[in-house]
């Protein structure tokens, strides 16, 4: 067999190789050189096998050469430059090379050989046959002995009865052939393959997957059979945190299944990792959503497992959610099968634990949210490698203040940010590159139950009296700030509340609500997703609520601001019961009272009509804004900012008249304005003072309101209805 070339990195193996081994003039590994140590004895077996029947054969000239393996040819196969080991000393042999791989391992190195069978906990009968097995994998002439020892030249690996026999073993002896079978550590741990099972036993051929092979010879990569399950695990933190050490702790006790729950900003996947990190295994990821499809789930699971018992690793599986246990027998039988498996075992998921979906406990883990100060962190090392960092203005812990991100999501938007900034020929990552990073992260399911609008409006662009300035810049500040305030000093604790924001915006039609809604989103970075009450609202009963449940769910691993316009057509008053309508609508307002509480998003509902909203709603508002109609002053004030300063005015355009004459809100405005742009565009020249009359005058027809004849040039006053 060859040897590999690299040394075990940072490990200083014993001098000198273990008795039995040939002497290489290359450095390898210690693991090879215990292996071929042991590989070294077993063809001592096999030599003595061939001597033994070369000696027995009656019938030395065989006529048919070529058909089968002769005895000269068996023999010259077999002779090599190191003699026979005695059976008196082959035992000594063995000790003295385990002794060896003892030393090597004290210095750091690694032994597969070893470690499998530890893990595996294998027996010396067991070793022996997996390394007969093995033989014909890493030397080809081996195919030629087992085929002249099995007196049959097309059957070149070994058998049952042939490794046996290698061992000294009688073919009798049931404790023997019991390790053999399905249940036994080699076959049952995925190390073995008997195959050809409709032979007898004895001629059954045994095999080493491949995987198996590889990971002796000190081969790292993963089973092929696991392509497209593996999801990359989470990377664990240096300080692993007080929930992951605990369940570090409990893993090494011998616990083997738990399961973390997933919340928005809480990374269960990362603190599984960091868990079994502190608990001295490996991680192996995989992907119940890919599992739950495979076209043999069973099998992909047994490679999974062989995989996780060849590195020493837990196995991370996740989301729960994607197997739906409650939707049929099969998903549940996979997650019966999962709580089940040898190694430890660690669900994440959104759903609560149904104690009926395994038959053991587990401990059940929610993580604790990432914090600001940790994300900038997170933040500042993931650009520390790249060309592109982080502008000096930039505080990322107070632009990260007002989002919700597990550490994944966190280093993703600052490849994000970074690669933006490049994209924008800047050499720094600044405050708009670190929200469209941030936005970058945001799932696209919530898009398909509301409408995503990009704000593209700042506080300069409001035209509001100062208390309602005043309490939009609260709202802001609150979500800044609601990690410390609810989560750091639990100033919100018990009954199940969460930490969202909702606020209600009211006001008549075209006051500036919506508009409010955007220039709060724009001022904390993040997406205004206007919810479509087509998509909510239905007929049957109790669906309502589901699709509201839907928004909910997916809005709060969205870091976005979720508006319902029109709120009062689903958040209005409970009444009393008169018939089965009335109270089916109750249920659907209780369940909203329940639902906002327990939210952990951002929300604004708006309406027209406050007084039809029920007080138990009022209660749990977080902030409330009137917005007023607009007096003169403001009026100017927003056909200054409406008309802007792209569009060419002429002298005669008196805003002044048009605050004076006209009032209306600050959404009919903006349609006067652009109907008079309409105008000026088909004239050819600028906005005339003509032109915004005629505009205003339709949209007093529009809104239904009287417009009276015009006996002077300064027009008499259109007034209301």
């Amino acid at each position: 067999m060859s040897a590999a070339v690299e040394a075990e990195p940072g490990a200083a193996v014993p001098e000198g190789p273990p008795s039995g081994a040939r002497r290489s003039t290359r450095v390898e590994p210690a693991g090879t050189t215990y292996l071929r140590a042991r590989l070294f004895l077993v063809e001592q077996r096999v030599r003595r096998a061939v001597a033994a029947a070369r000696a027995a054969d009656p019938a030395p000239d065989d006529p048919l050469r070529g058909l089968h393996v002769s005895d000269d040819d068996a023999w010259r196969l077999a002779d090599g430059p190191a003699p026979p080991v005695p059976d008196e000393i082959a035992a000594e042999a063995v000790e003295a090379a385990d002794r060896w791989a003892d030393g090597a391992r004290s210095a750091g190195a690694r032994v597969p050989l070893r470690e499998v069978a530890e893990e595996f906990r294998l027996g010396p009968l067991d070793v022996e046959v997996l390394l007969i097995a093995l033989l014909p994998d890493l030397d080809r002439r081996y195919e030629k002995l087992y085929g002249y020892l099995n007196d049959d030249v097309t059957r070149r690996r070994a058998t049952t009865g042939l490794a046996l026999s290698l061992c000294g073993v009688s073919p009798a002896a049931g404790p023997a052939r019991a390790r053999l079978a399905d249940t036994g550590p080699l076959v049952a741990g995925g190390l073995l393959l008997v195959e050809e099972p409709d032979r007898p036993f004895l001629t059954r051929s045994l095999r080493v997957p491949d995987r198996v092979a590889g990971h002796l010879l000190g081969h790292a990569d993963v089973d092929e059979r696991l392509d497209g399950l593996l999801r990359r695990s989470g990377r664990p933190r240096a300080s692993a945190g007080p929930v992951a050490a605990g369940l570090a702790a409990a893993i090494r006790a011998g616990d083997r299944l738990a399961y973390l729950r997933e919340q928005p900003g809480r990374a269960p996947a990362e603190v599984a990792a960091a868990a079994l990190a502190a608990a001295g295994r490996g991680v192996l990821a995989l992907d119940l959503d890919a599992l739950g499809v495979d076209p043999a789930p069973e099998e992909a699971l047994a490679c999974a497992v062989r995989e996780a018992r060849l590195r020493r690793a837990g196995l991370v599986f996740g989301p729960v959610d994607a197997l739906d246990p409650a939707a049929g027998a099969a998903p549940a039988r996979l997650l019966r099968r999962l709580a089940g498996l040898p190694v430890p075992v660690l669900l994440t998921g959104r759903l609560r634990w149904d104690p009926h979906w395994a038959e053991e406990s587990p401990l059940l883990v929610t993580a604790h949210p990432v914090g600001a100060a940790e994300r900038a962190r997170l933040w500042r090392n993931t650009l520390a490698g790249r060309s592109t960092r982080l502008a000096d203005d930039v505080d990322p812990e107070r632009e990260l203040s007002a989002y919700v991100l597990s550490p994944d999501q966190t280093r993703r938007a600052a490849v994000a940010a970074a690669q933006q900034a490049v994209l924008d020929g800047a050499d720094r990552v600044a405050a708009r590159h670190v929200r469209a990073g941030v936005r970058s992260q945001n799932a696209a399911a919530l898009e398909k139950l509301a409408r995503r609008v990009e704000p593209a409006v700042g506080w300069d662009d409001l035209v509001l009296p100062a208390p309602a300035r005043e309490q939009l810049t609260e709202l802001a500040l609150r979500v800044r700030h609601r990690e410390q305030v609810l989560g750091g000093w639990r100033l919100r604790p018990g009954g199940g509340r969460g930490h969202g924001v909702t606020a209600l915006f009211a006001g008549d039609s075209g006051t500036g609500k919506t508009m409010s809604a955007e220039v709060v989103a724009a001022d904390l970075g993040l997406d205004l997703y206007v919810v479509d009450l087509s998509t909510v609202v239905d007929k049957y009963v109790g669906q309502t609520e589901k699709n509201l449940e839907r928004i909910f769910t997916e809005a709060a691993g969205v870091n976005g601001v979720l508006l319902f316009d029109e709120a009062d057509a689903i958040f209005g008053k409970r009444s009393e019961v008169s018939d089965a309508h009335d109270r089916y609508a109750n249920l659907e307002s209780a369940y909203l009272l329940q639902r906002m509480e327990s939210f952990d998003g951002v929300a604004v509902l708006t309406t027209n009509l406050r007084a039809n909203l029920d007080e138990a709603f009022l209660r749990r508002l977080d902030v409330v804004v009137d917005f007023p109609t607009p007096d003169a002053a403001q009026r100017r004030a927003l056909w200054d900012r409406c008309l802007g300063s792209e569009l060419p005015r002429a002298d005669d355009v008196d805003l002044d008249r048009c605050a004076r004459d006209f009032e209306l809100s600050g959404g009919g405005i903006r349609a006067c304005v652009v109907s008079a742009g309409y105008l000026a565009a088909e004239a050819g020249g600028p906005v005339t003072m003509a032109m915004l009359v005629a505009a205003a005058q339709r949209e007093y027809r529009k809104l239904g309101r009287l417009v009276l004849p015009r006996d002077t040039p300064t027009g008499r006053v259109p007034h209301r209805r």
